[in-house]
């Protein structure tokens, strides 16, 4: 290197930038939609393993049944990847009411909505305890001084 040609590590215009240029504070959404979207991924292998059942027990999977129980595990899987939309919440909770319905293809069906209602509904505790916890500003990303 020739003397004219200046170092980046030796720019001290580039050591203050990075000094004052704080890193941005966690998301506290981003565990929340990660659970949600776990949840969803969870409910469609649980909806895709009822098909035996449905086929040994239910009399047999039919067309219906068949399409309707697959479709739904579809939708589900694809709707984790949506979980940074503002609709994806009543999105979810839509879902759990097509599962619901799926009791008119068997009980079992039914029950696992039923179930799955039961985790979303803590689901939707735990969301509006971190809404509490943001509005009071006792997040720990919210802090501005260390904790003494």
């Amino acid at each position: 290197m020739s003397e004219s040609d200046p170092r980046p590590d030796d720019d001290p215009a580039a050591e203050q930038t990075s000094e004052q240029t704080a890193p941005a504070p966690p998301d506290p959404w981003k565990g929340l939609r990660g659970v949600m979207a776990g949840t969803l991924i969870l409910e469609a292998i649980v909806v895709l393993l009822a098909l035996p059942v449905v086929a040994d027990v239910g009399g047999g999977v039919s067309w219906l049944s068949g399409t309707y129980l697959v479709g739904l595990a579809v939708v589900m899987v694809l709707g984790a990847g949506v979980q940074r939309k503002p609709w994806a919440l009543p999105f979810n909770l839509g879902l759990q009411v097509l599962v619901i319905a799926g009791a008119f293809i068997h009980i079992s069906i039914g029950v696992i909505g039923i179930l799955f209602a039961i985790v979303w509904a803590f689901i939707l505790i735990l969301r509006n305890d971190v809404q509490r916890r943001m509005d009071l500003g006792v997040l720990p990303s919210q802090r501005t001084q260390p904790p003494s």
